[in-house]
Formats: C-alpha cells, structure tokens, sequence
C-alpha cells in the first residue's frame, strides 16, 4: 500500500480537479489524504445557512462528504484564510494564503506529508490551472514541501494536476452539441473559453504537447459525480459539471491530466504508483 496525498486550495476542488484519481487510488487499497489550504470563505454564500453556521462550516461539510464518496481516508485543513479572487482586497489579508510565508506553509503540509510518509502529492501546474492566487500558491507550495522532504532524504513523487487544454475544447465542443450549456465566465457572464486569458492573463491548463500522463479513471466517474454534488453551496444541478449527459461527463472528466516534476514530455498514458 502507498500514500497519495492531494493539497488543494479550496473544497470543492479535489473532487473537479483529482476526483477520479483519489477514488481509483483508494479502491486499490492505498491510502488517500486531502490536505486543502484554505477555509473557502470567500466562494458562493448559499441562501440556507441555518441560524449560527457559517459558510466556512458548510463547506468543510460538503468536504467531508465528498472525501467519503471518493473513499479517502483523512482530510486536513491547513487553516488558512480563502485569499479572493485576483485583485480583490482579500488579496492582501495577512491570514490569507496568498500572503503565506512559503517556507511557514511547506513546513505545514511537509508536517502532514512526513506523518503519511507520502509516497506522491499532488499539487497544481505552475498558473493553477487559471490564475487564482491560492491556486498559484499551491504550486510554490507544493514543490517546496517537496524540495524539504527530498533534502531530508525521503522519497516522494510530485505531479502536477492540470487540464489538458486542448481537450476541454473538444470535450466543450462535444458537450455543447449534445445540448448542455457551457459554463460560464464569472467575469462577464458569457461562455467560458479555455483559450482566452484567465485571472493571470494566460489560456486555462496546459497544451497537451505539456504533458507528461493522463490517468484514465473512466471507472470511477460515478464517484467522481457525486463528490462534486457533495458541493451544492458552489455547484448547482444545473451546473456545467452535473447538467451534462452521463455520457458527456465520463467522455470529459473519464481522463486526468498531469505533469510529473523532474519528468519530460510527450504525455503518455500511466497511473501515479506506476
């Protein structure tokens, strides 16, 4: 048995982002854990918080909820403040993880990777996927936690969670010719394209031709589904992610996209304990 850990910046993440690999990991027999940096305090407030609770209670709910559809064993939150979106003035709150010490937040989740003795972390591709500060910071993270437990001579294999860009525009396209409605652009409210520029300015994921493995997880959609529903507060029924044909969602979310550090592309086909 292995250990996958998966660091994530906000619930509701792990199961759009690593889903699939998590669920197919754990029904292996390893053990799966998900470390999320963030409080989420900033997402959708939804409009039925009972007297007293909290979007930060709901969320970490709906975390508990997804971890156990996907058959993880253990979620962590760092505890750290959502940072925003970018630009927005939570941006420069001290308690958030943007503004994190790098090495005060390795040393956290390299806290967590040494009690695991984790033998791969996912993290996110060096944009996090599209511009988000806390998602950016996952990446600087990540690879720093890592760089900590390698000087302390342990081993421990690092991939990079990303979207093949590439892809996601087939898949869209698929997917809108089936009837489903695209999602949208939380900026301006019309269809999102994943070539256009995201909060940083850059096209969402990466090209394919980036890549170094994709993971089929097609068997494991169904689990991958319901962890995302596990989300309601951020992700409706008639969300892009729950509104498409079962057909559709295993064509789009049936595969997931890495970069393993120190590896080269071309992306090949593979798993993470290979």
């Amino acid at each position: 048995m292995s250990t996958l850990v998966c660091f994530h910046a906000h619930p509701d993440d792990e199961a759009i982002s690593t889903g699939g690999a998590m669920a197919r990991a754990a029904a292996e027999g390893h053990r799966v854990v998900l470390v999320v940096a963030t409080d989420g305090a900033h997402g959708e407030v939804p409009d039925d918080l009972a007297d007293g609770e909290t979007l930060v209670d709901r969320r970490k709910q709906e975390t508990d909820g997804s971890v156990a559809a996907l058959g993880a064993h253990r979620v962590v939150f760092l505890g750290y403040t959502d940072s925003g979106m970018t630009g927005w003035d939570q941006n420069s709150d001290p308690d958030c993880f943007f503004q994190a010490e790098l090495a005060d937040a390795a040393e956290r989740l390299a806290v967590i990777l040494r009690e695991e003795n984790a033998d791969v972390l996912t993290a996110y591709d060096w944009h996090g996927n599209y511009g988000h500060p806390d998602h950016i910071k996952v990446h600087e993270v990540g690879h720093a936690a890592v760089d900590l437990l390698i000087s302390e001579g342990r081993g421990i294999r690092l991939f990079e969670a990303t979207m093949n860009r590439d892809r996601v525009i087939t898949m869209m396209q698929q997917a809108m010719e089936m009837g489903v409605t695209p999602p949208q652009d939380g900026a301006d409210g019309e269809a999102f394209d994943p070539a256009g520029p995201a909060d940083d300015g850059n096209p969402f994921g990466m090209l394919e031709a980036e890549l170094t493995l994709e993971i089929d997880v097609s068997g494991f959609v169904a689990q991958k589904r319901a962890a995302i529903a596990c989300h309601r507060s951020q992700i409706s029924d008639q969300s892009f992610f729950l509104e498409m044909p079962e057909e559709a969602f295993t064509a789009m979310f049936g595969i997931e996209s890495y970069i393993e550090r120190g590896v080269e592309p071309p992306m090949r086909p593979g798993w993470l304990f290979a």
